[in-house]
């Protein structure tokens, strides 16, 4: 069947076929000739303690290798005939064999013993400029049925029929001499006939070659599929890219036109990842809900890279990056469990000093509004948006598909904003959507120029927490309200409590203390010996918790956790106090600071300093506190939301997931006691200069 297809296809894309040459497995365990058996299997030159070698030795000794694997058709474009070309391939030991290995044929040619042309004479093939002005896409099917009409010849033609038909193909391809290093490849694989796609520069070419074997299998009623390398980037073909990711199954969906295509495809997607089982959310052990890890990495640009607002108006990226240099909350509210400058998405001010100070000067050297150079946004930034490691990949907001100077498929005119993690549900997702293009929308009309803001170690110790997070993103809504965009602060709520979840509270008397999740910069350590070799791990048992007291007197009142005086720090509002708490959560072998013990459980005490004595508390466990902590994860959220209330749990007859009492909402590791009421003398304040709003439970001061 396979040779069938590739004979028809050969003849129809107007080549001779001669051209088409089998393919057979190359195999180090025996030596055949064609037609016979194979003989002498060289079971010592193999590897059998290797479970591959062993399969693939049982599957070449069960097959028959005299059969052909595939065939492939050396092809390319004839850019001056307008049509296709082919050529002869020979090899010394007569026949074409395959590299050894269980991938497609189209990646195991041995194109390594073909004749090739030194490498300073060979002509090198520019690069299709993506801003050229392209013709609308034709009716390739229709073209391909004219062209190559006169080529067809029935099965069961006389044989001096197809001895012409040959021999006129043959003219066709006579006077080709130079040896093409791409091919056609079609084989047979796992029950299906496969047809591997060769690289090619075209868009207009891959759908001419992609229309002609489309009606190649319809008329010899043959089912295929297409693999190989993928087409050509263009702007007016939609492309959906489906692409494995360790961990996640990455999606790339086509750009959307306007507001409704893009929530019509963001709906899609949830849609059908839910009908394939597939989730945007997971748990973790302790039934805390949390992101996949995966990114919803907004890109944004024009239909076509000559259109894209950042390549015509270089001060919008300007304005975009000033704007979140401002409001860190845009950077920590939709971000993943990761974050901070070893990250995937580093901010711009984050471990490098200097470079705000260089990004101030590549601003006064940008233009205000349209330009006519396309290029000067790039060459202005791309040093500047990196990371610790120079990768402008890695980056919060990437411009590698801007206008790389390296290669016209990097100039797409693109900027991705990488900061955003998957949210669990499609209307959050849209939410996001929804507030770049409004920021978007304001800086076109009324560009943001101000001076970038040195935060310094205020960036993690303030903005770590919810409460600055949040406060961060009403001035940002505010902002926005006052131009007239009617964005509400409302729909950003869910957000705040996926990503900052309530712990637990207590009241005593009049004060109130809320304990809420915060985030944690997870530092990448030194290089490390490991089974799969060289690693590089990520130190995540440092954790931090907020703690927010209301209706405190703070001249009376003092809020201590183990033992030691919690920071408070007044918010603007009257007995309203909030700090945070870093802490070691668990001990591995490999961390930052490996002999500091885990500080679990964290107990929190309000200490009136007047009597001397505390008035309650509470304790937060970061494990099981009998020892009985899960070792598996959740396996959906009926027995996630278990684990996180299980001391909540009502008995009787449920329907649905169990929810706990509004007023005692908090986690089964959360308890509302701490030490025993009695005399407590106040622990001495403690400061710490470099983070004056954290009390780090790993770091004491030099002067006690």
């Amino acid at each position: 069947e396979a040779q069938q297809f590739a004979a028809a296809l050969t003849r129809r894309l107007g080549l001779a076929e001669k051209y088409l040459l089998p393919a057979y497995e190359d195999t180090l365990y025996y030596l055949w000739k064609e037609g016979e058996q194979p003989v002498n299997v060289d079971l010592l030159g193999t590897d059998l303690k290797k479970p591959d070698e062993r399969r693939r030795l049982v599957k070449l000794l069960a097959g028959d290798p005299g059969k052909p694997a595939g065939y492939a058709l050396p092809l390319r474009r004839d850019e001056a005939g307008n049509g296709w070309q082919s050529c002869s391939w020979s090899f010394r030991r007569g026949h074409m064999f395959l590299a050894p290995g269980d991938s497609p044929m189209g990646l195991r040619l041995p194109l390594d013993a073909l004749p090739w042309v030194a490498e300073e004479e060979r002509d090198i093939e520019p690069q299709r400029d993506l801003f050229e002005p392209r013709p609308p896409l034709g009716d390739y099917y229709g073209e391909v049925m004219r062209r190559f009409s006169h080529f067809e010849v029935a099965e069961d033609a006389h044989p001096e029929i197809r001895q012409q038909q040959a021999a006129h193909n043959g003219k066709r391809t006579r006077q080709r001499v130079e040896v093409i290093h791409t091919a056609l490849c079609v084989e047979a694989r796992n029950g299906m006939l496969r047809v591997f796609m060769p690289p090619l520069t075209h868009i207009e070419h891959y759908l001419d070659l992609l229309a002609t074997i489309e009606l190649t299998a319809a008329k010899l009623k043959t089912a295929v599929r297409i693999e190989g390398y993928e087409p050509p980037r263009d702007w007016r073909i939609r492309k959906l890219a489906v692409t494995p990711d360790p961990g996640v199954i990455e999606v790339n969906i086509n750009p959307a036109h306007n507001w409704q295509e893009l929530v019509e495809s963001t709906e899609t997607l949830y849609a059908e990842a839910r009908l394939a089982r597939l989730g945007t959310e997971k748990f973790l052990l302790d039934g805390r809900h949390t992101g996949t890890g995966g990114g919803n990495h907004v890109t944004l640009g024009g239909a076509t890279p000559s259109d894209s607002p950042f390549l015509r108006r270089p001060d919008l990226l300007r304005s975009l990056l000033t704007y979140w240099q401002h409001h860190p909350g845009l950077s920590t509210l939709f971000s993943g469990m990761f974050i901070g400058p070893t990250s995937q998405a580093p901010r711009v001010d984050e471990a490098r000093d200097e470079n705000l100070y260089e990004l101030e000067i590549a601003f006064q050297q940008m233009p205000e509004g349209d330009v006519q150079q396309p290029w000067l946004v790039d060459r202005l930034l791309r040093n500047l948006l990196v990371d610790m490691t120079g990768n402008t990949h890695r980056a919060e907001f990437c411009i590698d598909k801007l206008y790389s100077p390296d290669s016209s498929t990097g100039r797409l005119g693109l900027v991705e904003f990488r900061a955003f993690e998957m949210p669990p549900h499609a209307r959050m997702s849209l939410v996001q959507m929804l507030l770049l293009r409004t920021l978007i929308a304001r800086f076109w009309k009324r560009p943001y120029r101000h001076r970038l803001v040195r935060w310094g170690t205020e960036l993690h110790d303030r903005f770590m927490l919810p409460h600055y997070v949040w406060s961060d993103m009403k001035d940002v809504v505010c902002e926005l309200q006052r131009d007239s965009y009617p964005f509400q602060l409302e729909w950003l709520a869910p957000f705040l409590e996926f990503r900052f979840p309530h712990y637990g509270s207590i009241s005593v008397q009049d004060i109130r203390l809320d304990l809420n999740a915060a985030l944690e910069p997870w530092h990448v350590l030194g290089e490390e010996m490991s089974s799969q070799g060289t690693a590089r791990f990520v130190d995540s048992s440092v954790e931090r918790v907020q703690v927010k007291v209301t209706g405190l007197k703070h001249e009376r009142f003092v809020v201590t956790c183990n033992d030691r005086r919690v920071p408070l720090r007044n918010t603007g509002t009257h007995g309203e106090y909030v700090s945070g708490v870093r802490f070691r959560a668990w001990q591995p072998p490999s961390a930052l600071h490996p002999t500091i013990r885990s500080h679990s459980p964290l107990v929190f005490d309000i200490i009136d300093t007047w009597n001397g004595r505390s008035i309650g508390g509470c304790t937060y466990h970061v494990a099981h506190p009998g020892g009985r902590h899960y070792d598996v994860f959740p396996v959906n959220a009926y027995e996630a939301e278990t684990r996180r209330f299980s001391r909540f749990w009502n008995h009787g007859h449920h329907t649905g997931p169990l929810k706990p009492p509004p007023d005692t909402a908090q986690l089964a590791s959360f308890f509302p006691e701490g030490h025993a009421p009695g005399p407590m003398a106040p622990p001495a304040e403690e400061i710490n200069p470099e983070y004056p709003g954290t009390l780090d439970l790993r770091y004491r001061n030099k002067c006690d």
